[in-house]
């Protein structure tokens, strides 16, 4: 199996955990909580902020000694937008189940920032459709570059059976603004309806031997996490699948500046 592919727990309590450690880099984590109802999941973010995704199902959530309520509306990814809350360095935050549910929590360095907790609903968010024909996707920002954070950014992409996605090929891996920006990157999928797969390949540029330093291509099942430490990442949902992914991104700048792959770099003017 891919070092890259990390297969989620099908039972209850925290089902994936990917921290900078685990995954050999430096910026971005992510764990998925799957809770019924009545289970709690909590933390500190200690010197990191998080952004609290409520992929589906609802909680009573605290954070920074703040009582936040209930949270959360819809019960699939492929419905609607999520209730998310955004958690600075410094906190502690809980989050109690009312009805089976999933949280996601991405995280990333604070620095400093001395920012405020606060929720974010759906009314909050922006939507857009991206791409055309069978690379038509649809794409919710949870926590874009102009919105408030020291590091993260988080999106949601739904990409419906038979269409393609982060494609053309495209990365974030070299620090040389404003042509490119480095972003490490974790995708975390569903699919609709569950049995089905989908397709996503991480590569990186070949030299002239024609080598990749970096070339592993995944079958990807639902509850299956993607590590994207370099390189380009597209991903494939097979006819009658459609495939869900929620992105937690992070660097040394909080801006996301992307490199076409030159050679599939036609498809954007056909």
């Amino acid at each position: 199996m891919s070092k890259l592919l990390v297969k989620a727990d099908k039972s209850h309590g925290r089902v994936a955990h990917v921290t900078p450690e685990s995954a050999g880099w430096t910026y971005v984590g992510f764990d998925l909580h799957r809770l019924k109802p009545g289970e709690t999941a909590s933390g500190k973010t200690d010197n990191r902020e998080i952004c609290l995704v409520f992929v589906t199902g609802k909680g009573k959530a605290k954070a920074g000694g703040k009582d936040l309520g209930l949270l959360g509306e819809r019960m699939s990814p492929f419905e609607g937008k999520p209730w998310s809350v955004y958690v600075p360095q410094g906190s502690d935050w809980s989050v109690i189940a009312d009805t089976e549910l999933e949280l996601a929590v991405c995280s990333a360095p604070g620095l400093g920032g001395g920012l405020p907790v606060r929720v974010i609903g759906p009314d909050d968010l922006g939507q857009e459709v991206r791409g055309k024909g069978t690379n038509t996707r649809y794409v919710t920002n949870i926590l874009p570059e102009g919105q408030p954070a020291d590091s993260l950014l988080v999106v949601e992409v739904i990409t419906p059976g038979g269409h393609t996605s982060s494609y053309p090929p495209h990365k974030h891996d070299r620090d040389n603004l404003p042509a490119e920006s480095y972003l490490e990157e974790t995708y975390y999928h569903r699919l609709n309806p569950p049995q089905g797969f989908a397709f996503q390949r991480v590569y990186t540029d070949a030299d002239k031997s024609g080598h990749r330093a970096l070339d592993e291509a995944m079958a990807i099942e639902d509850g299956d996490v993607v590590l994207v430490p370099e390189g380009y990442h597209p991903c494939a949902a097979c006819h009658g699948y459609d495939l869900y992914y929620l992105n937690v991104m992070a660097g040394p700048k909080r801006t996301w500046k992307f490199h076409n792959a030159p050679e599939h770099e036609w498809l954007m003017k056909a």
